[in-house]
């Protein structure tokens, strides 16, 4: 069995407009029906998705990569809804995104950089007549017209100083750094810049007169790293916005998880706290511990002290919803779907019948209703509630749904469903029926084999039971022996469902005939809060043993070649390898960690966000109890284990990596060298957690792949 790696070459829709190479739909040459890094790289990737108000057209973006030029490029098309006829709208070799039916679905809406910044322009339904209606000096980010839209919001970046001090004017050129607090940087970015929402009236023929509705305050709205225009909302009158904030700075920011819902009233400019209780004070805490058991998350009151963020006002307007934790610090919360009452300032909690965490929500016509999405035993499901707190489950499928937007007549929804076998595609769920809308990619699955996926209960070292996926080589023949690799999951509380991946794809990996299991261990969401939490504090436990089962109970399997097993995985996934590399009893002959945590006393100053370690490392690695110790979690980092390393390892890392310190990866490659065993290291200066640029990608499957080979496949020597 050798490695799957053969050239593929792509037929790309190319057009010359400007002098640019517009990069469009690829049809890839394919020499096999195995998955390769190459025709993953020609999939087109569906982004958002908007209906007409009759319901009969949709509009949505799909991303296309060149492998050549290293780059993408989003296009905008037009699908009727009854025909499934689909057209191109946009032919510019600079992306346009973001559209939606603006002037009674006459015209659509949506962002482009065709004038230099990134700016709104509108068209037909047929994409003709384009023209610009926005002219800001600065780029807009996102946008979200008012229900009368007469007003929208605008997404722009603002300058702040609050970490990182100006440089003296007279010093333009110089590209050093003055900084005087903590957060100065976040994910990829050092932050000298903020977003925050404008307000701007539109007349139906230009946007003008935007103002800052957070003016001189150093608080970014929407939330970074990733938060959206998701996290704002107009109210059904186009009076008011539901925004979502973390009025915090610095030290207060980095320790913190407690953002909140502020109601703006466009007519006064006045601005209410709709999570804080009028009395509410801020509670002193030890920075430098866990808040886990400190004042703030013990309270009498409920002052929606975690996250909160995703407001949505009700169809009447009476009430507001928004995802919401429970306790400060805690990024991996349960998330709860709260329901605010304008009358009473009441709140309810409506999903707490179901003992995961919501992904998204949808306000029912009726405003006594809604749908989320969560998920359940690694299965990402769309599912009913009342105000009551009845919850229903509406679809069962293995596979993982996400929501777009209720259908026009009010009953059906529109969602994104995708699985360890296929992308995203759009689907139209009618009651429990799911009638597929966009096949974007059917050309390139109906000349590929997929890998089967199954579901597999493994026993666990104290007596439970954990679910794992195991995914097997197309053409699986059982008279043979495979390699196997043990996937390892980050998050560390990220679920193992049916996800698919552009990078960790498991049916990459198993055209390349392997075969992958990969557990919902301790630590992940969709199996109760017991099982979520025993992972907190307690890194290498019982986590570190499910894993270890999980691979165990495969390699018992007549066709699992036990003798060339690895295991491979990032973030969390890359800890979990760097501490299986000395603590695995021989099991694996392989391992490949990429971003992961290999001193755990290090990340703890190395990362920004530092609500993440205290909670999950419960405090500073200084902090020593009555016998003196670190916590678990520094007693037993990975980096400690490094003398009984026996194992050839791949470490990889990008450098823009601001959550976990590339250094890390330096590290271990280091350590690994200087006791003689073979080691790889794999750095990427311009990709940050994760890798998005395509000839990285490439380079990252290609050499996953080569060095898994060289140590599982010792027959292709």
């Amino acid at each position: 069995m050798k490695s799957l790696l053969a050239t593929v070459l792509i037929t790309t829709i190319v057009l010359n407009t400007d002098a640019q190479t517009f990069i469009g739909k690829q049809t890839p040459e394919m020499t096999s029906d195995r998955m390769t890094p190459e025709v993953l790289w020609s999939m087109g990737r569906i982004g958002t998705f908007n209906v007409s108000p009759d319901g009969n057209t949709a509009v949505y973006t799909v991303t296309y990569y060149s492998v050549e030029q290293n780059k993408s490029h989003s296009v905008i098309y037009v699908l009727n809804l009854n025909s499934k006829a689909q057209t191109l709208l946009t032919t510019s070799p600079k992306s346009e995104y973001s559209p939606v039916f603006i002037k009674n679905g006459q015209k659509i809406a949506y962002l482009t950089a065709e004038s230099g910044t990134s700016q709104l322009w509108e068209m037909n339904v047929d994409g003709t007549d384009k023209r610009q209606i926005s002219f800001e000096k600065d780029d807009i980010s996102e946008f979200l017209f008012s229900p009368d839209e007469k007003l929208l919001i605008l997404i722009k970046e603002v300058e702040t100083d609050a970490s990182i001090a100006k440089n003296d004017s007279d010093l333009p050129k110089a590209s050093g750094m003055v900084i005087n607090n903590l957060m100065y940087k976040h994910w990829d970015t050092y932050v000298k810049s903020i977003p925050h929402p404008f307000v701007a009236r539109f007349n139906g023929d230009r946007i003008e007169d935007s103002t800052d509705i957070l003016e001189g305050e150093p608080y970014e709205c929407p939330m970074m790293p990733f938060g959206g225009i998701e996290q704002l909302s107009w109210s059904p009158d186009s009076k008011s916005i539901a925004y979502t904030c973390r009025k915090k700075t610095g030290k207060a920011y980095a320790i913190s998880t407690d953002s909140d819902i502020f109601l703006y009233d466009i007519a006064t400019k006045s601005v209410k706290n709709l999570c804080k209780q009028a009395d509410w004070t801020e509670q002193p805490c030890d920075t430098t511990m866990s808040l886990e058991h400190q004042a703030v998350n013990h309270q009498q009151k409920d002052n929606n002290v975690g996250y909160d963020q995703n407001p949505a006002f009700s169809p009447d307007g009476q009430r507001i919803a928004w995802l919401s934790m429970e306790r400060d610090g805690y990024e991996s919360d349960r998330t709860r779907l709260c329901v605010y009452e304008f009358a009473t300032g009441n709140k309810t909690y409506v999903t707490e019948k179901f003992e995961s965490g919501v992904d998204q929500f949808l306000w029912m016509p009726n405003s006594k209703n809604l749908c989320f999405s969560g998920v359940w035993h690694g299965k990402t499901q769309i599912y009913t509630t009342n105000l009551k707190g009845d919850v229903k489950p509406l679809t069962d499928e293995v596979a993982d749904f996400s929501l777009v937007s209720l259908a026009p007549n009010g009953k059906d929804i529109f969602c994104k469903k995708h699985s360890m076998k296929q992308a995203d595609e759009v689907y139209l769920l009618k009651g429990n029926k799911l009638e597929q809308i966009t096949f974007e990619n059917k050309h390139i699955y109906d000349r590929l084999t997929m890998g089967n996926v199954e579901e597999r209960w493994v026993a666990t070292t104290d007596g439970k039971k954990e679910l794992c996926w195991v995914i097997y080589p197309p053409h699986f023949d059982a008279t043979k022996k495979y390699p196997a690799l043990l996937f390892c999951e980050g998050g560390p509380q990220s679920p193992v469902s049916q996800f698919w991946s552009y990078r960790w794809n498991f049916q990459i990996m198993a055209a390349n005939d392997y075969i992958i299991i990969a557990p919902n261990r301790r630590g992940l969401p969709g199996f109760g809060m017991e099982w979520l939490e025993q992972i907190s504090g307690d890194y290498s436990g019982q986590c570190m043993q499910d894993y270890l089962s999980a691979i165990d109970d495969l390699k018992k399997e007549p066709y699992v070649d036990e003798e060339h097993l690895g295991a491979v995985g990032a973030s969390f996934g890359g800890y979990s390898v760097y501490w299986l590399a000395g603590n695995h009893d021989k099991r694996f002959k392989a391992f490949i960690a990429h971003d992961g945590i290999y001193n755990t006393q290090q990340q703890y100053v190395e990362t920004e966000e530092m609500w993440f370690p205290n909670w999950d490392l419960k405090s500073a690695p200084w902090i020593k109890n009555a016998e003196g110790q670190m916590q678990k979690a520094f007693r037993e980092s990975p980096h400690l284990y490094v003398d009984k390393w026996d194992t050839p390892i791949l470490c990889i890392h990008g450098q823009r990596d601001f959550r976990i310190e590339y250094t890390q990866a330096e590290s271990a490659f280091s350590a690994a060298r200087l006791r003689g065993i073979p080691a790889q290291l794999l750095l990427f200066p311009d990709e940050n957690h994760w890798v998005l640029k395509p000839q990285n990608g490439i380079l990252w499957q290609r050499t996953f792949f080569r060095w898994l080979d060289r140590w599982l496949k010792p027959d292709n020597k």
